[in-house]
């Protein structure tokens, strides 16, 4: 049995375009990527979601609070389901946030730095990283993430060197899905089933 570990975000959790901000809606199970990629796999495949809201690679969010610093639970999550074969790993998307003001490079380094801690607590064989689906400045989410249009510009490049540098699997998510213009952030059902098949693609490759 293969086990696999989605970390990530909102976008992992499944979480719905939203109608405004602070509402919450999810997908329901089987509409979200990690249970399409479970599908996909099929029998001796576990794959775990590990998805939160608002989780940033390395940031703490006084604003949404929760414990939104990838990097501060990352340990106790690997440690949860180890041993672990391969685990996927997109984040980035909430750094773009205006509140934290950083740029495409210090967001790459910042997934690079999660990559080298998964490393060091000695429970992960291997590791894809996924650049996040570029936001779009529309709908309810337009003023949380004023900017980020211009400041993800080189963002999937960055991570995409990050990944040769410690020898991990990558996957540019933008290539084959797209957020919905609702709120410029989250994927409609539709982008969650295309990207579960491309991963699982990418995972039964990695593990062969």
């Amino acid at each position: 049995m293969k086990t696999i570990l989605c970390y990530g975000d909102s976008n992992t959790h499944g979480t719905a375009p939203l109608p405004a901000p602070g509402v919450d809606l999810r997908h329901p199970p089987g509409d979200r990527w990690p249970d399409v990629m479970a599908r996909e796999l099929g029998v001796g495949f576990r794959v775990i979601d590990e998805g939160l809201p608002g989780r940033t690679t390395v940031h703490d969010d006084v604003v949404e609070g929760g414990m939104r610093n990838g990097a501060t639970v990352l340990p106790a999550i690997l440690h949860s389901h180890k041993p672990i074969d391969l685990m996927v790993l997109m984040l980035g998307t909430n750094d773009l946030k205006i509140r934290f003001s950083v740029s495409a490079w210090e967001i790459a380094r910042s997934v690079e730095r999660l990559a080298l801690m998964a490393r060091a607590e000695g429970v992960v064989r291997d590791i894809v990283l996924v650049s996040p689906v570029p936001v779009q400045e529309t709908g309810a989410l337009r003023e949380v993430f004023a900017g980020a249009e211009a400041r993800q510009a080189g963002m999937e490049g960055f991570i995409e060197a990050a990944a040769e540098r410690q020898g991990a699997g990558f996957l540019r998510a933008g290539d084959h899905v797209a957020v919905s213009p609702k709120d410029g952030v989250h994927w409609e059902p539709e982008a969650h089933h295309r990207f579960g098949k491309v991963l699982a693609g990418v995972v039964a490759e990695r593990l062969a």
